[in-house]
């Protein structure tokens, strides 16, 4: 039975605000087992306003880009077939390609219809045909949902490429807080600045952000809601006001305060009010990080002499150290699943580790040098970090494929990746 996707406008953050430039994206790398897989062009039934994005091209690179899937390019596969014509299994097998797309782009009024259907061409079986219905200017974004689609039909797992991330770009003495979606397009501008601005997160619904802004040189932590703009400062106490992580609830945000001394980690609400302290030492305690049960908080600690991630109770007690390879661990963030850390291990060269919290492994994920702030997408498959020279970059962790996000005129710092934008239908 064919299953119809409506993609809602609330759900895919239609900021109040005008699109910028976007990152440009470059993939290398990649992996040999990967399966191999055709985006057939989609065909348009009917006049209308023209398609602005290729949805094959879109679907293709998000799933070379996921590390699993080899897209075969267009000169190389058989002629499609029409929509709703029997595919000849055949002369896809011959080039050896295992799964087969097939779509077509229908108008209706001030939207479209995305028709696609899902193949396996060892089985010559049907594996999946929906239908995702989506407004003109979110044509990418439906694209991006249809790759989703086809990646968790065929590994089991939600896909996290209709998704957003969100960043901060430094030019001269100018910032802009921008989010654009997972692979760098469709960029628009949340929050501009002649100061800093540092430390964006999502909330758990994806529709607000919090961040740290300067004002007159002081620092505080603000909530932004994305739709309509509105901001509210929930702390600037004197001293240091940062790195904001927000419970899985949504309700409460950890923060770094120093009002009390030394910089510690407190708990705040996601409106203000009175912040609760968490960390009671005389050390630096920062950088936290929420488990997604809401049991722990991760954060950095020079209580041992040199930083390394700790954790904590949310409910408070003592806190209990998690990284012992090397003599620096720093800015830790909690994978989906809770089983993981992404941290930056400054022994293997500023570069961004997988720490296993069962086994106490580590292994690198990164490469060049000068990274930090590394983020999870919602499914755990990759992560997105600040690397040296004012990029991003995206990579997949259990696979050798790599992304780099550039944009000119400015360093790209701080990313966050969004959770997911787009309910589930069952």
């Amino acid at each position: 039975m064919q299953k119809v996707f409506i993609l809602f406008s609330a759900l895919l953050m239609l900021l109040p605000l005008s699109a910028h430039a976007e990152l440009t994206i470059e993939i290398t790398g990649g992996n040999s087992d990967a399966t191999s897989i055709a985006i057939a062009p989609f065909s348009r039934d009917g006049g209308g306003t023209p398609l602005t994005a290729d949805f094959a091209e879109i679907i293709s690179a998000d799933l070379k880009r996921s590390g699993q899937f080899n897209p075969v390019a267009r000169t190389s596969q058989p002629p499609a077939p029409a929509w709703g014509a029997t595919v000849n299994y055949d002369a896809w097998r011959s080039r050896n390609i295992d799964n087969l797309v097939t779509g077509q782009i229908l108008q209706t009024g001030s939207g479209y219809k995305a028709r696609f259907s899902l193949y396996d061409t060892a089985s010559s079986q049907k594996l999946l045909s929906e239908t995702v219905t989506t407004k003109i200017k979110d044509q990418r974004f439906a694209a991006h949902h249809i790759a989703d689609l086809i990646y968790e039909k065929l590994t089991g797992q939600r896909g996290a490429f209709a998704t957003r991330i969100a960043y901060v770009v430094a030019n001269k003495r100018h910032r802009t807080l921008k989010i654009s979606d997972s692979d760098g397009h469709n960029a628009k501008t949340v929050l501009s600045s002649n100061e800093p601005i540092l430390s964006p997160a999502w909330s758990p619904d994806g529709k607000r952000l919090a961040y740290v802004a300067f004002d007159k040189g002081r620092p505080g932590i603000y909530v932004q809601t994305l739709t309509s703009g509105k901001r509210t400062r929930i702390s600037s106490t004197s001293g240091l006001n940062g790195a904001p992580a927000w419970s899985p609830d949504g309700r409460r945000l950890a923060v770094t305060l120093s009002k009390d001394g030394n910089p510690e980690i407190y708990i705040i609400g996601a409106n203000g009010g009175a912040a609760h302290r968490l960390t009671h030492s005389e050390s630096i305690d920062t950088e936290p990080s929420w488990s997604p049960d809401g049991r722990w908080i991760a954060f950095t600690s020079n209580r041992g002499g040199k930083p390394q991630i700790y954790k904590i109770a949310a409910s408070g007690g003592n806190a209990t150290r998690l990284t012992f390879e090397g003599s620096y661990n720093a800015d830790s963030s909690y994978a989906p699943d809770g089983k993981r850390l992404a941290l930056i291990s400054r022994s293997r060269g500023d570069q961004v580790a997988i720490l296993d919290l069962e086994t106490r492994g580590m292994q690198t994920i990164s490469s060049g040098s000068l990274n930090e702030s590394p983020s999870f997408a919602p499914n755990g498959s990759m992560v997105v970090y600040a690397a040296g020279g004012g990029v991003l970059s995206v990579v997949a962790v259990d696979y050798d494929v790599r992304q780099r996000l550039a944009r000119q005129g400015g360093e790209v710092r701080d990313p966050a990746w969004s959770p997911y934008l787009i309910g589930r239908r069952r």
